[in-house]
């Protein structure tokens, strides 16, 4: 039976979600797990596609930081170098004598000057000198108040701070079979309200004239919001009459090369903003006939609630 008779025909595909139907033309999954798109893009040069702001705001932090750091060091050493080239003799109060002793006193006098610090034993009396430190005073303001604005950006831009299980689920649900994964907000005092999920299912079909094609289709849910998502949310969809994924097996994920879809919005009171967050999952990541565990238990003194965000990812075999 071609795997094309096995999707469930009362299911309506979905042609609205921005993804193609060639399956030649893909390669891995369409969605990464961090939500961005497993998409590079070609045709026209680099440097009119790269953003460097938009770069600089996504950079995880430690790597923000050597970024900065150097771009410091790289900037003073040029400096350094060009009053070098232009002659120590054109500062006073060099006490050095080496090359390196000197080195060094024009170094840290790069960073003076860089920051408009001005310490004042050294300073240029040369015309030229004199130039390239003026230069270097306006670049160290100019680039000071770009790195605040990058830092307001990254501290200010609302993000989901939303963890996904880092697996999907397919196991019993009350009289039924379910695809089932879990979410959960997991930073202190960021509430999710009004937080709506969509699931959408890919699925790599033979069409009427033997060629392979993706179809999308989207997943009922059980639950497709929830008025306040401050603990964890397990996202089901029932696998019954109106399922694209009734009657498929486990070894038809893989043929159909399965791949589930996640998005979640919702509005955060901190940041008083829409916040979305996408994921998806593959075949591969499925597990079957499982269920989760529960991740949340009532405290000691039986005061409040403690949601065990290390449960997360834990499911248990049936």
């Amino acid at each position: 039976m071609s795997l094309l008779k096995r999707i469930n025909t009362s299911s309506k595909a979905n042609n609205d979600t921005g993804f193609g139907a060639g399956a030649s033309g893909y390669g891995g999954r369409f969605i990464n797990k961090d939500g961005s798109y497993n998409l590079r893009k070609e045709g026209i040069p680099f440097l009119r596609r790269f953003s460097i702001y938009q770069t600089l705001l996504h950079l995880p932090r430690w790597k923000f930081i050597i970024v900065l750091l150097l771009f410091f060091l790289g900037a003073n050493l040029l400096f350094t170098m060009l009053y070098l080239a232009l002659g120590v003799s054109d500062f006073q109060g060099v006490i050095g004598h080496t090359r390196w002793q000197q080195f060094k006193e024009l170094y840290f006098f790069s960073t003076e000057t860089f920051t408009t610090v001005g310490y004042g034993r050294v300073n240029p009396i040369g015309d030229g000198v004199n130039l390239v430190a003026a230069l270097e005073a306006m670049m160290g303001f100019l680039s000071f108040a770009i790195a605040t604005g990058l830092f307001y950006g990254r501290f200010s831009k609302p993000q989901s701070h939303l963890i996904f299980s880092d697996h999907a689920l397919v196991g019993p649900f009350q009289d039924k079979t379910a695809l089932m994964f879990r979410i959960a907000s997991f930073k202190d005092r960021h509430n999710i309200t009004n937080a709506e999920v969509i699931v959408t299912v890919a699925l790599l079909q033979q069409n009427e004239k033997g060629a392979t094609e993706y179809k999308f289709y989207t997943l009922p849910l059980e639950r497709p919001r929830v008025d306040t998502l401050m603990m964890n949310w397990t996202v089901v969809h029932p696998i019954d009459g109106q399922s694209p994924l009734l009657g498929l097996l486990e070894e038809d994920y893989k043929t159909a090369d399965v791949e589930i879809y996640v998005h979640v919005k919702g509005y955060d009171d901190v940041y008083a903003s829409q916040v979305l967050q996408r994921t998806s999952y593959t075949y591969d990541e499925i597990r079957f006939n499982a269920r989760f565990v529960p991740m949340y238990r009532e405290s000691e003194d039986g005061r409040t609630t403690i949601l065990e965000l290390h449960k997360l990812n834990t499911f248990e075999h049936m």
